[in-house]
């Protein structure tokens, strides 16, 4: 593992880095040993604000900052970065637990978040993520309860932000993995009525899926502009057929080459920049794209190292492999919005 780690960049790694450690809960979710709410009035329980330096800040190679000061804010839900410690293996990840949270901010906020910098005021909120295994165990129960623990936290942190940091400007909603399963409920509470709807340009809700019939109000986007609407996908490598996708009822499924959903093949050429290193420059023409049912197909990412990338899941890389297309279509979206 520490070989592979060489060459295999960091958006690649940290689920294969962690999980050959994962403590699993011991025994069945327990409210009584569930760490106190944080106070979203103190910036630590937040690993992005506007307000302070952090991760998220960042931007790959020597690209400059463009930032267009727009009015516009993004509320980042970051992915899952706890797989339980000797010390601490409860349903839920400790707030304290600094470990947990260098895996966010090194992970998540630096490679995902730092996206839409260059698009408005970034806000990413901790939360008391429910444990990695939530997702596989039998024990619907004990993740169910975990998985509402870590919303409560979430909602708690937008309302904060909304109340005291919006100041009636339009968001963009993005998240990953655990933090679009969290984006969803956020979706469907807040914004998919009629009053809230035209408050969002855009949500992108990647790496779980989205049943087509989730929203009332908020649609799957069509094309590069439309606005108050959901951008899905789920990353693998072209030619794969996951056994799911016979189980699965319909999601929304979009093509980040060309933001519509059609099934067409788009080539590489319009990839314009995959980030898998922040510290080198967007790697131009990096990988194709092609909705295949309810997953994306990418062709596979050639890096030092990616000979040892054996997976067909391109889950951790789902933001990174399409990385400045995310970041311009974000950009052209807040254009769209404001032209009406």
């Amino acid at each position: 593992m520490i070989f592979i780690q060489k060459f295999i960049p960091v958006v690649f790694i940290i689920v294969a880095s962690t999980s050959c450690s994962i403590h699993k809960p011991r025994h069945a979710f327990d409210q009584s040993k569930v760490e106190r709410s944080p106070d979203y009035k103190n910036s630590y329980y937040w690993a992005a604000l506007p307000f302070k330096v952090d991760s998220s800040d960042r931007v790959p190679g020597s690209i400059k900052l463009d930032y267009v000061p727009e009015e516009v804010d993004v509320f980042f839900l970051h992915p899952t970065s706890y797989f339980g410690s000797k010390t601490h293996n409860e349903w839920n990840a400790s707030m304290t637990d600094a470990k947990v949270n260098k895996i966010t901010d090194d992970g998540s906020i630096l490679y995902q978040a730092s996206i839409f910098n260059g698009t408005g005021r970034v806000f990413a909120p901790r939360f008391r993520q429910a444990h990695y295994f939530a997702f596989f165990t039998k024990d619907k129960n004990s993740a169910k309860k975990a998985f509402d623990l870590a919303y409560q936290d979430v909602y708690k942190a937008f309302l904060h932000y909304y109340d005291n940091w919006n100041n009636n400007r339009p968001l963009i909603i993005a998240a990953h993995s655990q933090g679009s399963l969290m984006a969803i409920k956020l979706l469907k509470e807040v914004f998919d009525n009629e009053a809230m709807k035209n408050k969002l340009i855009v949500a992108y809700v990647v790496g779980y899926p989205v049943p087509l019939d989730t929203f009332k109000y908020l649609k799957p986007c069509k094309d590069p502009f439309m606005t108050s609407c959901i951008c899905s996908w789920r990353t693998y490598k072209s030619g794969s057929k996951p056994k799911f996708l016979n189980e699965e009822m319909p999601v929304i499924i979009t093509n980040p080459l060309t933001w519509e959903n059609n099934t067409d093949f788009v080539s590489n050429e319009k990839n314009i920049g995959m980030v898998i290193d922040m510290d080198k420059d967007p790697q131009q023409h990096a990988v194709s794209a092609q909705v295949y049912k309810n997953i994306l197909w990418s062709s596979k990412p050639k890096f030092k190292g990616s000979f040892f990338l054996q997976s067909k899941n391109y889950h951790k890389g789902d933001f990174n492999l399409y990385y400045m297309n995310v970041r311009e279509n974000s950009r052209t979206r807040v254009r769209a919005f404001y032209k009406g």
